[in-house]
């Protein structure tokens, strides 16, 4: 199964748009599917269903952070590459979607409870979203290599 199936399998399943990313990516970077799912758990619908920064953007941010980043706080070297990295990964997503941001990628504000419910009348997390889970790792994969 390729990433983008697995990623759209597990959002169709019910996961948030960051842990379909972050779960697709998990296995080749050191992470179980389980952990990423988890780690990734709050960030869905813009960071808690407020409708900032998407899901699927924060996922790919975090497989960036993963691949890129380091634990000895001084590898300035490491910082500047995932900082470059995500910067290009954010110019991509914004071409091709205008925006990172959730309530202005789904045309309403989701971290209210009448915008929430119009996403959920106009299947919006069902018709747009998949998009930016797709877009997100098709990014990641062209950056990645």
């Amino acid at each position: 199964m390729s990433r983008i199936e697995t990623a759209l399998s597990r959002f169709n399943s019910g996961f948030y748009c960051s842990q379909a990313v972050l779960a697709a990516f998990a296995p080749q970077l050191g992470m179980e599917e389980e952990t990423a799912i988890k780690v990734a758990g709050a960030f869905g619908g813009g960071v808690a269903n407020t409708g900032g920064t998407c899901g699927a953007v924060n996922g790919a941010y975090m497989v960036i952070g993963l691949k890129y980043a380091d634990t000895d706080a001084k590898n300035y070297q490491a910082t500047k590459k995932t900082n470059n990295v995500v910067r290009e990964f954010i110019k991509n997503f914004e071409t091709l979607n205008g925006s990172t941001i959730c309530k202005d990628l789904l045309k309403c504000d989701i971290g209210t409870s009448d915008g929430f419910k119009y996403a959920i009348e106009q299947k919006l997390f069902s018709s747009v979203c998949p998009k930016f889970v797709k877009d997100s790792i098709e990014i990641l994969e062209h950056l990645l290599k």
